[in-house]
């Protein structure tokens, strides 16, 4: 049982004078504990369709279920989204960012301070607990957004290219840090969704690559990335580079 379901969803964006199709007939499965990248060209309604899967748009015609409800609006305990931008709360220290989501679904102070210490520790921001968002380089700033995100525990989460505002260097930390936790059995969210414009990335990263066309968005392949993790060694494998070939090609 797939714990995404996307069928048939089309969206359209119109005002007095135009309408344009953002996405047109996209159809997927999502299983549980996958890692699914979702490329394309810029334009092709990526961002659009990661607003329809956190319920913070609606489709124009089609349905997208998790667990097998229909998505009818925001819930951060169904899917929880974080920005290319990091949206912290400049008068909250990281403890008190991450607790805000906590707070928000109702969870009580006790439980919030255990579950806070468990993600600061998750992504090695204790010796930054007390900082306040001034403080921090962009890098430890996403690491925040994530851990806030995943504090709630959410049944998925969804990222919006959330390293393209970070250097190369950075970036290339984050990633494997959130592969870590991904991977970690202590996490209880263990579906995760990712944009990318970046193709070596998404075969960095993913079980499954999701390609999308041109506006009208639809979905070219879904392509099985089976290269053995973890893949900081294959980043020169033949394989790796077939199948980003392979995505590149589809994109055009």
């Amino acid at each position: 049982m797939p714990i995404i379901e996307v069928h048939n969803v089309s969206k359209d964006f119109a005002d007095d004078k135009n309408k344009i199709k953002a996405l047109d007939n996209v159809n997927f499965n999502i299983d549980e504990h996958e890692f699914v990248c979702i490329v394309g060209p810029s334009g092709c309604g990526k961002s659009t369709l990661l607003r329809l899967l956190a319920g913070l748009d609606f489709p124009t015609s089609g349905m997208i279920k998790i667990k097998d409800e229909e998505v009818d609006g925001p819930d951060p305990k169904r899917a929880a989204l974080i920005f290319q931008t990091f949206g912290l709360l400049p008068w909250r220290t990281v403890s008190e960012n991450i607790e805000l989501g906590l707070q928000a679904v109702g969870t009580i102070k006790q439980t919030r301070d255990q579950i806070i210490e468990k993600y600061v520790k998750l992504m090695d921001l204790e010796e930054f607990s007390d900082a306040r968002p001034y403080e921090l380089s962009g890098g430890m700033k996403q690491r925040v957004g994530i851990a806030r995100a995943l504090a709630v525990e959410p049944q998925v989460l969804l990222m919006d290219e959330p390293f393209s505002a970070l250097d190369a260097i950075t970036a290339d930390m984050l990633r494997k840090d959130v592969l870590e936790v991904w991977a970690d059995p202590s996490t209880k969210t263990n579906t995760f969704i990712m944009i990318t414009h970046l193709i070596e990335e998404a075969v960095f990263m993913a079980d499954k690559v999701i390609v999308m066309s041109k506006r009208p968005g639809r979905v070219l392949k879904e392509v099985e990335v089976t290269i053995p993790r973890p893949r900081v060694e294959h980043a020169r494998d033949p394989a790796f580079f077939e199948l980003c070939d392979e995505i590149r090609n589809l994109i055009g």
